[in-house]
């Protein structure tokens, strides 16, 4: 092989090595954007006095549910429930176990190879049962992600509750300490 041949080799394999860094770093991105329009889309189902009229409410469900693939899996846990699949999605999206929330995510670990991916995220949620009284909510969601037709969604996500504390008492007595 001659001294260009393996000028242009090397050059190539630059190139694609690049090109595969760079769609993982925009799959990270692209699924940092995910998360925060889900939370976005789930908060906006709740109105200062609870959460909106059924009619305002529909449309904000189906949303949540195009935000993930068509076998998703959804898995709030005992306290929230189990849904699989984008049209079970869009029907638990439809009421709420909770009379408001407001859904902060952080720390996000986020890996990307090729079309699927994986992630966790804290959360930290200001939340009111339907009874009226305030909790603190705070837990960490494990992600499964796919990429589909160029567009990263939801495959799967899973709530792991650390605690669900009573705003007034706060958290202290339900937190085991080491």
């Amino acid at each position: 092989m001659s001294g260009d041949a393996r000028d242009a080799s090397a050059l190539l394999a630059r190139i694609e090595a690049l090109e595969r860094r760079l769609d993982e770093v925009e799959g990270v991105q692209a699924i940092h954007r995910l998360k925060a329009r889900y939370g976005e889309v789930t908060d906006r189902r709740y109105a200062g006095d609870g959460l909106v009229p059924p009619e305002r409410l529909a449309p904000l469900a189906r949303e949540i549910a195009q935000l993930f693939t068509e076998d998703a899996v959804w898995d709030g846990g005992p306290q929230l429930g189990r849904v699989v699949g984008r049209a079970a999605i869009e029907a638990h999206f439809r009421t709420s176990q909770l009379h408001f929330a407001w859904h902060f995510f952080a720390k996000p670990q986020i890996q990307v190879d090729g079309d699927v991916g994986h992630g966790t995220w804290d959360i930290l949620a200001p939340c009111t049962a339907r009874n009226g009284r305030a909790h603190w909510m705070v837990g960490v969601e494990h992600d499964r992600y796919r990429r589909v037709d160029g567009r990263w969604l939801h495959a799967y996500m899973k709530l792991d509750l650390v605690f669900m504390a009573p705003f007034d008492e706060g958290w202290a007595k339900r937190v085991k300490r080491g």
